[in-house]
């Protein structure tokens, strides 16, 4: 009788310590229900993302949800509306989510990462308490329709290295705060309603490679300290309505391989320091600048773009572009150029289009001089 009651006793300890031991490793009631609150601020009406979003462990399957493996507290939130998961191949659509982003999600303090992206319909704000989150890494939020404004004290957000709020309908400034993301390798605040200039230090952006800033309502002047971001590769400002001459500096960055300044308001001549830098994709179109295209073209010039199309560019064209190591696309129509378009590479592989609409080309692929 003992030994039964002995028995007993011990599942019963037993079956404790796997509740308690369940519990211990189990996501915090307050992300659990942090979550919950997420969720309710949204509705996904085809593929069904939220249905794993049951029980009380919301680090085991919950779908987006990844949870640090010691502390268990809620660390990644992945919801992407594009992905080629079984849930979208099965579905045969991708995804399509209305709502907002609940402040709630500002109550999961560990949080390192928010991806929310491509839902197309998800509107409303960013939570101004995001930047309260002092761990956060990446907000990748490209593809909404979410407004209102980059929270303004955005910098505190030390950690940051990705800030993606790309294709929605954000307005106001670019805060200046932003220039203390010293960790910020990559901005995108492409086709967006965002309105005046780009912080004058934004050079204090050390770390940051991409900054893609297109398809919004940008004024002012080019910052000179851009130039000095010694990692930058790729900068994207075209379509918006950005004024002044193009800083000479740019031309001397090290690593700067794109750089689209097309659809803008700039005015003055082009710096020479361009033609032998390292940037490999250069359009200057659809711009108001002036003067002579620079004979400054030798080997280390190698394009795969060169469009200066649609400015008020006057002279020849110069013949040092032969000299160049590689010319792909080249497109110097609508301007005011004049005089014999050079002979041989890269002129014998480009069509008519490249130089209409000047004052006075000649020769091939035009009427001959």
């Amino acid at each position: 009788m003992c030994g039964v009651r002995f028995i007993k006793a011990a599942a019963a300890l037993l079956l404790l310590l796997l509740s308690l031991s369940s519990s211990v490793r189990s996501c915090p009631p307050s992300d659990r229900a942090a979550l919950l609150a997420f969720k309710a601020a949204l509705k996904e009406p085809y593929l069904g993302i939220f249905n794993s979003w049951t029980g009380a462990d919301c680090c085991n399957k919950w779908y987006g949800v990844s949870c640090d493996q010691e502390t268990r507290r809620v660390a990644d939130i992945n919801l992407r509306g594009e992905s080629e998961e079984p849930i979208f191949e099965k579905a045969h659509r991708t995804g399509y989510m209305t709502g907002y982003i609940s402040p709630a999600i500002c109550k999961l303090e560990r949080l390192s990462s928010i991806t929310i992206a491509d839902w197309k319909g998800i509107s409303g704000e960013i939570p101004g308490c995001i930047t309260t989150l002092p761990f956060l890494r990446i907000i990748d939020l490209i593809g909404n329709r979410i407004s209102g404004r980059i929270p303004s004290d955005i910098g505190r957000l030390h950690r940051l290295t990705v800030l993606n709020v790309a294709d929605n309908a954000i307005s106001g400034t670019i805060p200046g705060s932003i220039t203390n993301l010293t960790s910020l390798m990559h901005l995108d605040v492409r086709n967006n309603q965002i309105s005046g200039p780009i912080p004058r230090n934004v050079g204090r952006l050390r770390m940051l490679s991409r900054a893609l800033l297109s398809g919004n309502r940008i004024s002012g002047l080019i910052p000179g300290s851009i130039s000095s971001i010694y990692r930058l590769a790729d900068l994207d400002l075209s379509r918006n309505e950005i004024s002044g001459p193009i800083p000479a500096s740019l031309g001397k960055m090290a690593v700067l391989s794109t750089l689209n300044l097309d659809m803008n308001k700039l005015s003055g001549p082009i710096p020479v320091s361009l033609f032998s830098s390292g940037i490999s994709d250069l359009n200057l179109s659809r711009n108001s600048l002036e003067g002579y295209i620079p004979n400054a073209f030798g080997v280390r010039s190698y394009f795969t773009v060169l469009d200066l199309s649609y400015n008020k560019l006057k002279g020849v064209i110069p013949k040092s572009i032969s000299s160049s190591a590689y010319i792909g696309h080249l497109d110097l129509s609508h301007n005011h150029l004049c005089g014999p378009i050079p002979l041989g590479s890269p002129f014998d592989h480009l069509e008519a289009s490249s130089f209409l609409y000047n004052d006075c080309l000649c020769g091939k692929p035009l009427k001959p001089c």
